[in-house]
């Protein structure tokens, strides 16, 4: 097969691959997932042989596909999306930022106004894979402030709810910055502060992403139960939204660190399902948007705790495919930096120790970090190498490493 077939060509080989399957095996498993008969399997055969070769498939078999592998459609088929630019404020609003802040000063505030501050809040929430953390954490800051200061104006109701929800938006970002950067408290304050704007906003997407939050902080901090009580909370406010999706893969990433791979398998499907059934999102650098490529990247965190080697390894690649753009810029250096230590974890495992400690070192060199998230895997990885290869020096050079980190962000150093 030539490696100038589309991804999504090489994807499903792979996937059929690191499942131990035959084209036969392949094309039987997708009649347990079509909603009517399929073709004879000679004729499924050769059809599959196609796609895996290139061509691709109809907008029938696609969804088919995808819920064979555990995925959803447009992770495994992109749509083509294009990427919110730096004027697009500009352009939507008219305004520039010192003539926003400028019309905040005024006793009242109008429609156009409002608009731009949404478009500045989306803004700054699609920063978030790669603006480094202290800009966007003084930026997030300044801008909540300008909206909080908004409820001392002349405003209606409709306007009032709409600055509640802005606000809520701007405390989610605040805080997810603040606990990336190690400072918990801070985070869990300002993620409080982000739920009673929700509460008194009416705005379940808002609440539904603060209990994400609590789940996440819990996730990090190795409170499982914590994590299936949060994302349970969550799911109740916001059943249907997009943040269901995540509080569900929380969910299974709790029970896979539990040792529960029934309850995996159970949270994964129910994400995938929700996911599979909601409008592909306009903007996927948006960080509480949940894009079809996100599901990998959960899916590819339970395998690998639940020790399916081959199929967390086929999704680091993908993660790491999806997170990376044509000319080698990191869009999604977070994500990218879990799926190396992905592949760390199944190197180790195979007796690659020196694949595993490239990979490791990787995780760690990236300019926008998730410091709780990658000390979780990070943790990972340490403990699979101190117990099969503690006597090797470059094992013992890279826990040291790690140990240096740990002298530098308290809490980094591996358990």
């Amino acid at each position: 097969m030539s490696d100038e077939r589309p991804a999504w060509a090489q994807r499903i080989a792979a996937e059929r691959t690191a499942r131990g399957w035959s084209q036969l095996d392949a094309v039987n498993a997708m009649r347990a997932h079509a909603p009517t008969e399929l073709p004879a399997a000679d004729s499924m055969v050769r059809q599959w042989k196609r796609w895996e070769a290139g061509t691709k498939p109809g907008d029938f078999y696609q969804p088919i596909i995808a819920a064979m592998f555990g995925t959803v459609t447009h992770a495994m088929f992109p749509i083509a999306s294009r990427r919110d630019g730096n004027q697009e404020i500009l352009v939507a609003s008219g305004m520039e930022t010192l003539e926003i802040v400028s019309r905040l000063n005024k006793s009242d505030v109008d429609n156009a106004t409002l608009e731009a501050l949404r478009i500045t809040t989306d803004r700054l929430c699609s920063e978030y894979p790669f603006m480094p953390s202290e800009q966007l954490l003084i930026e997030g800051r300044q801008w909540l402030k300008r909206v909080v200061d908004l409820h001392s104006k002349s405003l209606t109701l409709a306007q009032h709810r709409e600055v509640l929800a802005l606000s809520g938006w701007l405390a989610l970002l605040v805080g997810c910055v603040e606990y990336d950067t190690g400072a918990r408290h801070a985070a869990e304050s300002t993620r409080r502060a982000a739920l009673s704007l929700a509460s008194e906003a009416d705005h379940a997407e808002v609440a539904g992403w603060g209990h994400e939050m609590r789940a996440w902080f819990a996730l990090t901090t190795g409170d499982y139960r914590g994590v299936i009580a949060a994302a349970q909370a969550g799911a109740q406010v916001a059943p249907h939204h997009s943040v269901a999706v995540q509080l569900a893969a929380q969910e299974a990433k709790a029970w896979a660190r539990l040792g529960d791979r029934r309850q995996v398998e159970v949270a994964l499907d129910r994400g995938r399902r929700l996911l599979e059934g909601m409008p592909h999102p306009e903007n996927l650098d948006h960080h509480f948007v949940v894009d079809p490529a996100k599901f990998d990247f959960y899916a590819m965190d339970c395998y690998r705790l639940v020790g399916e080697d081959k199929l967390a390894q086929t999704l680091a690649g993908e993660v790491l495919r999806a997170g990376t753009d044509f000319d080698g810029t990191e869009r999604s250096p977070m994500r990218n930096a879990e799926a190396r230590v992905t592949l760390g974890v199944t190197a180790a495992r195979s007796g690659d120790l020196e694949e595993a400690l490239i990979q490791g070192e990787r995780a760690l060199q990236g300019p926008r970090q998730s410091v709780p998230s990658l000390i979780m895997t990070s943790r990972e990885l340490a403990a699979v190498v101190r117990e099969r290869y503690s006597t090797e020096p470059a094992a013992q050079e890279y826990l040291t490493h790690l140990h240096d980190l740990g002298q530098a962000k308290p809490g980094f150093l591996p358990s």
